[in-house]
């Protein structure tokens, strides 16, 4: 099932997207607004972003610019706006595809899944000789292999994924041990302490990526 964050200031608009994707066994999370938008973006990965551009306040364009200073999460505007150059517009600032109303939906589901098929998550990154690859389970600095738990294979996976998002403990715990775990802050600390030294040892110049954000978590940084 797919992780979809609607983001619109009209609460039947986001109704009615919810009706529509829904029995295609996607999980929909309303935002009514930007900043509730930018608030579920914080708290929750997502697969795909639908956000609407005619809002009050921080429009739709401003928004998707605001999004892809920290996620690289595939976003698709929605808006009753056809003009050629709102939509040179809205793909220049960093989303992937755009829709207007009134769409039909079929034509909407279509669109989705074929972002979906294109922006697939790659199974590895790299990163300066680096490798983490999903399908083998193994992480590498030019091809020697560093030997980790799954826990901290999974958690420096994550941030790898998401270069410049920062990550506060409480939703790597979420994400890595789940939702009923009663694990604690300090575990991901003990566990990103085992992570630095595993790669330091190995060579890797882990220190201009890692970072550790001091009071909120941790974030891999861009480059």
């Amino acid at each position: 099932m797919k992780n979809v964050l609607l983001i619109d200031d009209e609460e039947r608009m986001l109704e009615l997207l919810s009706l529509y994707l829904q029995p295609h066994r996607f999980k929909c999370t309303k935002a009514l607004g930007a900043e509730a938008g930018l608030r579920a973006l914080e708290k929750e990965v997502f697969d795909v972003v639908l956000l609407d551009i005619m809002m009050p306040g921080m429009d739709g364009f401003a928004l998707c610019g605001e999004i892809r200073r920290f996620s690289e999460v595939p976003i698709i505007m929605v808006t009753a706006r056809e003009q050629q150059r709102d939509i040179v517009k809205g793909l220049s600032l960093g989303a992937d595809d755009y829709i207007t109303k009134p769409f039909d939906e079929g034509e909407l589901i279509a669109r989705i899944n074929a972002l979906l098929r294109r922006t697939k998550p790659t199974t590895q990154i790299r990163v300066s000789g680096l490798v983490w690859d999903e399908e083998q389970f193994e992480l590498s600095y030019n091809d020697e292999e560093i030997r980790l738990t799954p826990k901290e294979f999974s958690l420096i996976g994550m941030l790898m994924k998401n270069p410049g998002r920062v990550f506060p403990r409480e939703q790597l715990i979420e994400l890595i041990w789940g939702m009923e775990s009663e694990t604690e802050g300090r575990t991901v600390d003990s566990h990103v302490r085992n992570i630095r030294d595993k790669i330091r040892r190995a060579g890797f110049p882990l220190d201009e990526y890692l970072q550790t954000v001091w009071g909120v978590g941790y974030k891999w940084l861009k480059k």
